[in-house]
């Protein structure tokens, strides 16, 4: 009778098992369509056996619980990917932002948008016209029209420059409070994932972990360490902690020489930041680096033009015989010469068409050939380039960069795609291998059924007296 009792155990045990193991086949089921819920599968464990006689005998199995079917090397790979595609993603949106302001037919209102660079050959082209006849009233205003046009559209691209990177500097203060939040869960689901399964997978905790990494990695790049008890230790790419365990830091923020920095603890970590990745590194690199390149070369365009015209109106005489005075206002420095650039000349007989000494109505235009020539004239301050060479460089190095962005961003999306359809091959929910198990599992539990129906039978011959009962 006990190796019988010992059967009915045995079997009682797989309906158990069974049981359990349909249990997570229907979970599974019930989230194929949860976002981030990983396919779980039963795990199970032979039991020790029995020695009767010095023979070992089986006894049976016992369903372990569930094991999520996740690779955390490979999801490891697709938040590093990750961080890399949000980065230039979100540089390549400031940048084609950037682009609009230097490019007339993108869509942007021609306040906004104006063509600097034909407003730069206008300009000096109306000082060559006016050679042909240096006492012409209409040919002096087209001078001072076209000195407006430009100083309009180079001054509206640098304000353009400066409201984006404002909003930039919002932007990356808004993506670091998602960062704080994002530390903070993590930091608590670590504490529950190391209290409740230390040696083992957390099933839907670790689900959850496994977002808010996801969507930390979209933000700002960050390393990940697996800790004792299952847990995570996270930094920043360049080894700042966000959260330790069951303890997250948050990212601070102050203003330094009016734009916004971002500590981590006592440590300015905004450069590193910048180049870690996630939308905040994309947000960083266009604010702290694309921006004020941009910036640099409008002031030093702005700045030569503005300078060496009114030095060589200086050289000259006006209609009123008298020495040429400034058409832009003078800058003091070359930084925030674009955004302040001007005309002062209001009356177009101030125009110094003639060379000094020469008679206010004599026709003399070699001061107006020498301005018309400053447009060829290569400066220093330029590069060593004449400022229509400038223009076309600066926009075509922005177009270059634009180009190298887009191309990285579409192979380091392309990544990402790959690697997330091999995780989802391992992890994602299929119905028809869940249909296959389910089917071989209620097999099982069938079987295990029928033996118990056989055992049952065979309990009652015995007390039967050895009479022969049917088996159904």
């Amino acid at each position: 009778m006990g190796t019988i009792n010992s059967a009915f155990n045995i079997i009682s045990g797989a309906l158990d098992a069974d049981q359990a193991a349909l249990g997570v086949i229907a979970n599974n089921v019930a989230n194929a369509n949860t976002t981030g819920y990983t396919e779980e599968t039963a795990t199970f464990q032979e039991n020790s056996p029995v020695t009767i006689n010095g023979a070992n005998f089986g006894d049976g199995v016992t369903e372990t619980g569930a094991e999520s079917m996740r690779d955390r090397v490979l999801e490891g790979r697709i938040d590093q990917q990750q961080q890399l595609e949000s980065s230039s993603s979100a540089r390549l949106t400031a940048l084609n932002t950037m682009q609009s302001l230097f490019t007339p037919d993108s869509g942007s209102s021609s306040s906004e948008a104006g063509d600097i660079g034909n407003d730069i050959t206008n300009f000096y082209d109306a000082f060559s016209s006016l050679e042909s006849n240096a006492t012409s009233n209409s040919l002096r205003q087209e001078v001072l029209s076209s000195a407006q046009t430009l100083t309009s559209d180079v001054s509206n691209a640098a304000n353009g420059l400066g409201q984006q990177q404002q909003a930039l500097d919002q932007e990356a203060t808004s993506v670091v409070g998602q960062v704080n939040s994002l530390s903070t869960a993590l930091a608590q689901l670590n504490q529950q994932i190391m209290s409740t399964s230390p040696d083992a997978d957390a099933g839907t905790l670790e689900d959850q972990r496994q977002s808010d990494l996801s969507q930390l990695s979209q933000l700002v790049g960050i390393n990940q360490i697996t800790t004792a008890n299952n847990g995570l230790t996270i930094t920043t790419t360049s080894g700042q902690v966000l959260v330790s365990q069951n303890t997250s830091n948050q990212i601070t923020m102050g203003k330094v020489n009016g734009v916004t920095h971002f500590f981590v603890g006592t440590t300015d970590a905004t450069s590193d930041l910048a180049s870690g990745g996630g939308e905040l590194g994309g947000d960083l690199t266009a604010r702290d680096q694309d921006i004020p390149t941009a910036l640099s070369a409008l002031d030093n365009l702005a700045f030569t033009i503005a300078t060496t015209v009114n030095s060589q109106q200086a050289q000259g005489t006006d209609f009123d015989g008298n020495t040429g005075a400034d058409i832009f206002a003078e800058p003091t420095q070359v930084a925030g010469s674009a955004q302040s650039m001007s005309v002062v000349m209001t009356d177009p007989n101030g125009i110094a068409a003639a060379a000094a000494g020469a008679g206010a109505s004599s026709g003399d235009d070699s001061n107006a050939v020498s301005l018309s020539a400053l447009q060829t004239t290569v400066q220093s301050q330029l590069n060593g380039q004449d400022p229509n060479s400038f223009y076309s460089d600066f926009v075509t190095q922005l177009g270059s960069t634009i180009s190298e962005v887009q191309t990285e961003n579409t192979a380091q999306s392309a990544s990402v795609t790959q690697l997330t359809t091999q995780r989802n091959s391992l992890s994602e929910v299929n119905l028809n291998n869940e249909a296959s198990s389910l089917t071989n599992m209620q097999r099982s539990y069938q079987a295990a059924s029928q033996f118990f129906t056989i055992l049952d039978s065979v309990m009652a011959s015995a007390l039967n007296l050895g009479e022969e009962t049917a088996v159904s």
